[in-house]
């Protein structure tokens, strides 16, 4: 068991310092393991966008002296963030924070997978904005991004196609302020992804998401836009994704077509 903590760090200096778990909780007492209470202090340094998307954190050896606690304590943290897909380690570079304009996090929220080979192979979607306008809350889109019903929203829908078949319908709604400024154009005219572009311009990174999955049948606008009728069968994926200390921006609804496509989760 590791019983490391400040009082038995080495402190610079004469005077004694707040330790993490302190410093993280306002003196209050903590009895989580070191290395999590230093997570803590990461993921609020990320939140507050001391190091951002793409750029070096320092070393862990900087860290560990920032922190007074040992370079063990630090990795393990570390290791944890990584493995949450928040940095990202580079041989030989040091660790970076990650970024949702790289290729292997591109994917990380898009599940649905070509049956004859990986999403990569199929290459990148051709995305047509449908829609896109500001308006006001309603009781369901307030209750997912923990606003105010009334409050001002983003809607915008949107048609993934893939080898040219239209394969994915979404309605995504994201809270007004953060994104002020966010319109059809700038939606259309950005190629990359759109959390890259969320995060490069408004500073919002999605860090993780929330799914419940049904298979529904389209209405007649729906069943248009995916050129199907409207006894076929789809799987709707409705999404909460929130970026860092749980706080919900996006909310958004995909029917996706599975004919040629399947869901495919990594459980373990």
């Amino acid at each position: 068991m590791n019983t490391e903590n400040l009082s038995t760090e080495p402190a610079s200096g004469s005077g004694a310092s707040d330790s993490p778990a302190e410093t993280a909780a306002g003196g209050a007492p903590a009895f989580s393991p070191l290395y999590q209470q230093i997570k803590a202090l990461l993921l609020q340094s990320l939140q507050q966008a001391e190091w951002k998307p793409g750029e070096a954190i320092p070393s862990e050896m900087e860290l560990a002296a920032r922190y007074r606690v040992s370079q063990g304590t630090v990795r393990k943290a570390i290791d944890d963030l990584a493995a949450g897909n928040l940095l990202v380690r580079r041989q030989g570079r040091g660790t970076f924070v990650a970024t949702h304009s790289e290729q292997h996090v591109q994917y990380r929220f898009l599940r649905l997978v070509p049956d004859a080979h990986t999403p990569q192979g199929e290459g990148p979607a051709q995305r047509k904005i449908v829609e896109c306008r500001r308006l006001r809350a309603s009781a369901e889109v307030a209750r997912a991004l923990h606003l105010h019903t009334g409050e001002m929203v983003l809607q915008a829908r949107r048609v993934l196609r893939f080898e040219n078949v239209p394969t994915i319908l979404e309605d995504l709604w994201l809270p007004g302020t953060p994104f002020k400024g966010l319109t059809a154009e700038r939606l259309s005219d950005y190629h990359g992804p759109m959390y890259a572009l969320f995060e490069s311009e408004f500073g919002v990174r999605m860090v993780r998401a929330e799914e419940k999955l049904r298979a529904v049948l389209p209405d007649a606008a729906q069943a248009a836009l995916l050129a199907v009728d409207t006894a076929t069968p789809l799987l709707s994926v409705e999404r909460v994704a929130y970026t860092y200390n749980d706080i919900p921006m996006e909310y958004r609804r995909g029917l996706y077509r599975t004919d040629a496509h399947h869901y495919r989760n990594h459980l373990g």
